[in-house]
């Protein structure tokens, strides 16, 4: 009988649904990161910066949650203050959703949806550099290609526990790939250009020219511009970090043709919404764009039957 891996339980405040924040998070089903089998979600992170795979099952409703998680790693059993905030993290723990709750209340559109989806918390990235590299492999993609090109360097430089093999393997840090090359990822099927601005960002992390966690300190204007300034980074990239790396909650990305398309049907428009328009029909909900956009994730992930009804 294999000996039972250290574990701890998290109390976390209702409401909350372990199955709906984590497809928030994965996005799709093929998406080989974010690990999901119906009752356990599966992630390998770094923990001091050896590879742990978390697993996370939740006890009691959305109402009276608990999360029981156990880990696979060495670095595991000595780690766990580090694990908890990787999971405040990654599953939106930390977030206190009763002011948007409040919002959506007043408004019954809104609030069909708020209720549809209760339970979902905004998930974020483990690190903002895997926030770059997600938005850098899904520019101008459909988001399965993108997820394709991400599950395959995930395999080829991602790390697994050295304990459990089978484990999945942790998103690889900038180290992994900064003394790489654009033909070399080419080999995995990004663009030149795609490939060099992902091993240029990770060049700069790695050599501490710039530290990402350090720019989370700096109003969204700003941050946008600083993150625009990165090699292969644009305004609708940098949205996207800004979203789903560091937790704007108020940001729609507004380039993202699929969520403007979303949301169009969700306010059943007739005209096409572009960047602006789409600005100006969520000004009414600030500062929530950010969670509509991941509220009409689920929606869309529902209505093609890739999730269960919520």
């Amino acid at each position: 009988m294999p000996p039972r891996q250290p574990s701890f339980e998290v109390e976390v405040e209702p409401p909350f649904r372990l199955d709906l924040t984590v497809w928030a998070l994965r996005r799709r089903p093929l998406n080989q990161i974010d690990r999901w089998d119906g009752v356990t979600y599966r992630r390998t992170v770094f923990l001091e910066g050896a590879p742990v795979e978390l697993a996370i099952t939740q006890t009691g409703g959305m109402e009276a949650p608990r999360l029981q998680v156990q880990g696979s790693g060495s670095a595991f059993p000595t780690s766990l203050d580090i694990a908890r905030r990787i999971l405040d993290r990654i599953l939106g723990l930390d977030i206190d959703l009763e002011p948007f709750y409040a919002v959506a209340a007043k408004d019954a559109r809104l609030d069909d949806l708020a209720v549809r989806f209760r339970g979902m918390r905004p998930p974020r990235f483990p690190t903002v550099f895997e926030a770059l590299a997600n938005g850098i492999a899904c520019q101008q993609l459909s988001l399965e290609a993108g997820l394709t090109l991400l599950n395959r360097l995930v395999a080829t430089y991602g790390q697994a526990p050295h304990s459990l093999p089978r484990a999945g393997k942790a998103f690889p840090q900038p180290t992994s790939l900064a003394g790489e090359t654009a033909d070399t990822l080419r080999g995995l099927g990004f663009s030149h250009s795609k490939g060099a601005a992902l091993i240029e960002i990770a060049s700069v992390v790695a050599r501490r020219d710039i530290d990402l966690d350090e720019l989370g300190e700096l109003a969204d204007d700003v941050l946008r511009s600083t993150l625009d300034r990165l090699r292969g980074v644009g305004r609708w990239t940098a949205e996207y970090v800004l979203l789903r790396g560091y937790g704007r909650l108020n940001v729609f990305p507004g380039d993202d043709v699929g969520a403007r398309n979303g949301l169009q049907r969700w306010l059943g428009l007739r005209q096409s919404l572009d960047y602006e328009r789409t600005s100006s029909v969520l000004s009414r909900w600030r500062p929530y764009g950010g969670l509509i956009y991941l509220h009409l994730l689920l929606k869309y992930l529902e209505e093609k039957q890739l999730i269960a009804e919520a």
